[in-house]
């Protein structure tokens, strides 16, 4: 019993010290390991050793995961083994072998639901979940994480509502709630930050910059990055260093800083050769072709994209192919070679409808449209390019429902933290009634009997005022409430007519340019599409609308504005309305028809106009007024 009492001391301080001293603290692991007995310290032993090598090194976490499940079958140990079959869910989810995971991943449930053990009920959940993320299923994930957020609040597990909090956030950065996903993974930073759990808070970093990007806040998402990158390298976490630092190159590609983007998505590769993820590695060279792009060095991103697809099909990653695919047809666009453009382009197109990726089909139809014209085929690029047109305006139908949809979820709940709110302030009143009462039974002792009836008398008709003056209040502030969830609604509503309205506007001058090149498409189109545009050019009260609406919604956010910088533009006011909803860059380049790189520019002159320095965020004092 006294060697058994010291390996569990032993292992709890090297648990506690496991990722501190690294090289160090696995060698006293792998010393203890080969001399422990078959029991459930070197269960123990063998679950930490893997969780060391997890993402330092597939090979070795997968041969400690299979010992470690075999020492629990053989000391007949249910708990080790429920373990040892989530370690292997994950290694196999790591390795991208999901079918496998998932077995492991479920068998680990059962038999953890079987011994009634929340903490490997959780961790069975969370792998689920992260498992039915990665295809592409957000409503399953979203709905196993729930049932992980309930079992981690049930059984006090603050570690794990941490985990649900931010993955949670993940989710709905998915589905575009961006301001929901930030609210979680907040929520989740600072679980961890109490803690004082680093990896995790390094995984919530990554998580926020995932959401600010986004929103179009850039710099804030490599700010987040960085962060998240010096904690993974202190704890040689080889795993998530190969996905930040792809990361950093999609940012440092968005601000046309392509060089600083391919030292970073290099890097990536190499990390993603020692942790052996192929998946992270084909992103990169997906990346690193669109550096070339940008750089117009387009035979480096076409051998680029081709290793990508090279090791995409190794995978079976389809869906990395086809994005490759229409990087390729845009290069072919670009010089000039539309028949091989439009093989990459139906390649693309093909996988999208099999499996209906609509931004992937959305891309690759206007490449085939482009490709056509450049043949010269007026009919099908026109063909091509109403199925482009008409599926743009079904993601904006979708985008419109999604942004109303996030307005109700989120009213939703600021419902539930002012009931919340009110409830503590119900419990602040009853502690200070029975101060009261307390007190009343002091002075009762003294004989002060007739004070405290007239005392009692005059506090219940006062408290009785006080309730009565309360519901009305509260009756008030939902009307207010409701009526200001509505105009939310319908600002949404008019946003993303105006998106709408501006985006069908800019694609008839593009149609109408290349119907001039054809005399017999010019006849019978031009008037029709001449007559079209003018009619939704003259519906000029949008914007008026969308105005009304913004300032009841927003306090007269646009005469504050005018009353600090009378000399702001009409156009500068737009901007800045749009950025007060939280609107991403991509949304207003949308709204505006520019290119993102135009709305970036535009913030920073309108940022210069306001007199405001650097280091302030421009969303943020706007939100502020």
């Amino acid at each position: 019993m006294k060697t058994k009492l010291l390996f569990f001391l032993i292992l709890s301080v090297l648990t506690a010290s496991l990722f501190g001293q690294n090289k160090k603290t696995i060698d006293s692991l792998l010393a203890m390991y080969q001399n422990q007995s078959l029991d459930t310290v070197k269960i123990n032993t063998a679950n930490n050793i893997v969780n060391y090598y997890m993402y330092r090194s597939s090979d070795k976490a997968k041969k400690y995961a299979f010992e470690l499940l075999d020492i629990s079958k053989k000391i007949n140990s249910k708990k080790g083994k429920s373990l040892g079959l989530y370690q292997l869910g994950v290694v196999y989810n790591n390795l991208d072998q999901l079918d496998s995971a998932k077995y492991y991943y479920t068998s680990s449930l059962e038999l953890a639901k079987d011994l009634n053990d929340p903490t490997c009920v959780s961790k069975a959940y969370r792998g689920l979940a992260i498992l039915e993320y990665s295809q592409g299923k957000l409503n399953e994930a979203d709905s196993i994480n729930d049932m992980d957020l309930e079992n981690t609040i049930k059984h006090q597990d603050s570690m794990g509502v941490a985990l649900a909090y931010d993955f949670k956030g993940t989710i709905n950065q998915n589905k575009g709630y961006y301001s929901i996903a930030l609210a979680n993974a907040l929520k989740g930073l600072h679980l961890f930050e109490t803690l004082g759990d680093s990896i995790r808070i390094a995984d919530c970093y990554n998580h926020l910059a995932t959401v600010e990007h986004n929103l179009g806040n850039i710099e804030k998402a490599i700010n987040y990055n960085e962060k998240a990158l010096e904690i993974y390298e202190v704890y040689e976490d080889v795993y998530y260093q190969a996905q930040i630092l792809n990361d950093l190159g999609i940012m440092y590609n968005l601000l046309n800083q392509e060089d600083t983007a391919l030292a970073y998505l290099n890097k990536s590769i190499k990390k993603s050769d020692e942790a052996k993820v192929l998946s992270i590695k084909a992103a990169s060279y997906t990346n690193i072709g669109e550096s070339y792009i940008g750089l117009k060095k387009y035979d480096l991103a076409i051998k680029n994209l081709n290793t990508s697809i090279d090791i995409s099909t190794s995978i079976n990653a389809l869906r990395r192919i086809a994005i490759s695919e229409n990087k390729l047809a845009k290069i072919y666009l670009l010089e000039n070679t539309p028949s091989k453009a439009i093989t990459y382009a139906t390649n693309a197109l093909n996988y999208a409808i099999k499996n209906k990726n609509i931004s992937i089909k959305r891309v690759a139809l206007r490449n085939l449209s482009d490709a056509y014209s450049k043949q010269g085929k007026a009919g099908l690029a026109l063909e091509t390019f109403k199925r482009y047109h008409t599926l743009s305006d079904s993601i904006l139908n979708k985008e419109k429902i999604k942004t109303i949809e996030e307005l109700r979820t989120m009213f939703e709940l600021e419902k539930k933290e002012t009931q919340i709110t009110l409830q503590e302030k119900e419990i602040k009143t009853l502690n200070v009634q029975a101060e009261n009462d307390k007190l009343t039974k002091t002075l009762y002792g003294t004989g002060m009997v007739s004070f405290l009836t007239i005392s009692g008398l005059l506090f219940f008709g006062f408290k009785q005022r006080i309730k009565k003056n309360k519901t009305e209040r509260e009756k008030q502030e939902m009307l207010l409430k409701q009526e200001i969830a509505f105009k939310k609604k319908e600002l949404a509503s008019q946003t993303l007519h105006l998106v709408q309205k501006k985006a069908f506007i800019q694609e008839l001058k593009e149609n109408l340019e290349k119907i001039k090149k054809s005399p017999e498409l010019f006849k019978v189109e031009f008037r029709r599409l001449v007559l079209l545009l003018k009619k939704e050019n003259a519906e000029d009260k949008d914007w008026e609308v969308f105005k009304s609406y913004f300032s009841e919604v927003h306090n007269n956010f646009d005469h504050k504005l005018k009353e600090i910088y009378p000399d702001i533009s009409e156009k500068e006011m737009r901007l800045a309305s749009f950025l007060r909803m939280n609107l991403s860059t991509k949304e207003i380049a949308s709204m505006l028809n520019v290119l993102p790189d135009s709305v970036l520019k535009s913030k920073y002159r309108l940022k210069k106009k306001l007199n405001l320095d650097k280091e302030v965020d421009l969303n943020q004092y706007l939100s502020a007024l």
